[in-house]
């Protein structure tokens, strides 16, 4: 009698991982809009588009765009030795700035986004 309890729990912990390892239907989907590199944090995606003459971030929640309107990001820019501060402001639907920047293969980039009402988010980013 005491054998049956003993298969019955073996039985269920072997179940369990095989339910958990079933493929889930996730409809988040994390790939590029607007041809930058795509980082998720805090359940938002962050692209980064990098040029030499302006940089764009575009931020979505769950696929869908997030407003911006209040908000900003301060980015670092690591190309080489050499380190450049910029700030992104609104510019309609994504955070942008223009100006002269070293962005290429290599280049590692970390924003720091505030977001109205959301407390603020850290991303890193390497360009290819």
């Amino acid at each position: 009698m005491k054998f049956l309890p003993f298969v019955a729990i073996a039985a269920l912990v072997a179940v369990g991982p095989t339910f958990a390892a079933e493929k889930h239907d996730d409809t988040h989907v994390h790939e590029s809009l607007h041809g930058g590199v795509v980082v998720e944090v805090k359940d938002l995606d962050l692209e980064l588009v990098a040029k030499p003459e302006v940089i764009q971030l575009h931020v979505r929640d769950h696929g869908k765009p997030v407003d911006v309107t209040n908000g900003s990001a301060k980015l670092t820019v690591l190309s080489g030795a050499e380190k450049q501060e910029v700030e992104l402001k609104p510019a309609g639907d994504r955070l942008e700035a223009r100006g002269s920047f070293r962005v290429g293969a290599g280049t590692k980039l970390i924003a720091v986004v505030a977001l109205s009402g959301k407390p603020s988010t850290t991303a890193r980013f390497n360009l290819k």
